[in-house]
């Protein structure tokens, strides 16, 4: 193929039109930017029509963005609760462009919050729009879709998981996101063979309004950009409509695409990652999950710890746990490390069979210990005493202080194989 420079590089989209639910920021924007820069038609079906106090664009601003790319844009107010703005704007979108080729199910609610803690009107809110929603656009762009030459639907929404892990915290939202994932399921086979219909998920957080309210200042550094699901999506609607009932995560499709360098979708280039919702640490390297379409998508470990002295004492101290460590600690420990390696790692005492390694833990930590990667070494090869490293200062501990003792007996026992 031509690199990308080359002036008679095919436009695979140009001409396309493409009906985008929350298009007016975030991902979906940049998947819509990604498309217009083929010369690609974009319905930004998304509720922002006059400037967020908090959130970033509008409609409007995303148009001028679309068009300053080299597409057509197309602004429709839509808020996918109310059905008859999602039909509208489908109308006004045959009229504009003469059909619809593709549609991006990507607008989404989300509330992380338990049973008790989530209100009636936010579990209403997480049905709405991401099941009822995607059903509903998916229900009334189908009929033009059924026409077009190049037919997808894509779901932003993930594998579907049973571990309970990803129900008990925030049950009524993991209810919502995998019956977006049931839609790619019984649509991928009710219209094989007339419309390609898929499913995408990021490996890692990536960086949006939403992230930096969820996780704060700071998160943008664990975050990659929305240009890598941009990139992954315009592989997805690329390929033909055989291509259907698959449930991708971005950064395994793009390897497969060939790209080697993930560094430049990186906000902070070589800073740990935050693994996404939905995708274990357990190898899923060693599994493939298979569509409906018979398509196998090859997936990997969604939390790829960082390599060196920190990834290879976790690594020991994963296989050092044992039911009695767990029985007689009941604890959770998070430590917030700094420096070459470092990143949110963390040790669970409580949960079932136990565990060890990169990100947050999957239940609230007990302690919260941070301090340098080099002394979190020193500290589990019995270099340097958990005593010591907290009068010191080079140990912060927060919580549970009596559990923290705990740990420190544990560490005596593991030295030796450490």
């Amino acid at each position: 193929s031509l690199p990308s420079t080359s002036p008679f590089t095919f436009r695979k989209l140009a001409g396309c039109t493409l009906f985008i639910t929350g298009a007016s920021r975030g991902i979906g924007k940049a998947i819509a930017l990604k498309a217009a820069k083929d010369g690609a038609n974009i319905v930004i079906a998304a509720k922002t029509a006059e400037p967020h106090p908090t959130l970033p664009g509008t409609i409007y601003t995303a148009a001028e963005e679309i068009e300053a790319a080299g597409g057509k844009a197309l602004p429709c107010i839509v808020n996918v609760r109310e059905e008859q703005q999602i039909i509208n704007a489908v109308e006004k979108a045959v009229k504009t462009f003469g059909g619809i080729d593709i549609l991006v199910n990507n607008a989404s609610a989300i509330s992380l919050t338990g049973t008790l803690e989530t209100a009636t009107k936010k579990v209403n809110l997480m049905m709405d729009v991401n099941v009822r929603g995607t059903y509903l656009t998916s229900k009334a762009c189908l009929p033009h879709l059924r026409k077009s030459k190049n037919p997808h639907i894509l779901n932003l929404s993930p594998p579907m998981n049973m571990n309970p892990l990803w129900f008990k915290n925030h049950c009524a939202y993991t209810i919502s996101k995998y019956g977006m994932s049931m839609c790619v399921l019984g649509m991928a086979e009710e219209f094989r063979g007339e419309v390609a219909v898929n499913a995408l998920w990021p490996k890692t957080a990536i960086h949006t309004a939403a992230m930096d309210m969820l996780g704060g200042a700071g998160i943008e550094k664990q975050c990659r950009k929305t240009d890598i699901l941009a990139d992954a999506a315009y592989c997805i609607l690329t390929k033909p409509k055989t291509f259907t009932g698959n449930f991708i995560i971005d950064e395994v499709l793009l390897r497969e695409e060939g790209v080697k360098d993930f560094d430049v979708y990186a906000i902070a280039p070589g800073h740990p990652l935050m693994p996404d919702f939905f995708l274990d640490e357990k190898k899923l390297s060693e599994s493939q999950q298979e569509g409906a379409g018979g398509a196998k998508v090859k997936t990997e470990s969604a939390a790829a710890e960082p390599s060196g002295p920190v990834a290879e004492t976790f690594r020991v101290i994963r296989g050092a746990v044992t039911e009695e460590y767990v029985r007689s600690t009941q604890g959770v420990f998070q430590f917030e490390l700094s420096g070459d390696g470092g990143g949110t790692w963390y040790i669970d005492l409580k949960s079932k069979g136990g565990g060890a390694g990169f990100g947050k833990p999957p239940v609230a930590a007990d302690v919260v210990m941070s301090m340098s990667s080099a002394d979190f070494v020193k500290m589990f090869t019995g270099k340097l005493k958990p005593t010591l490293a907290f009068m010191s200062g080079k140990l912060r501990i927060k919580g549970n202080m009596s559990l923290a003792i705990k740990l420190e007996k544990m560490l005596s026992q593991l030295t030796s194989k450490l």
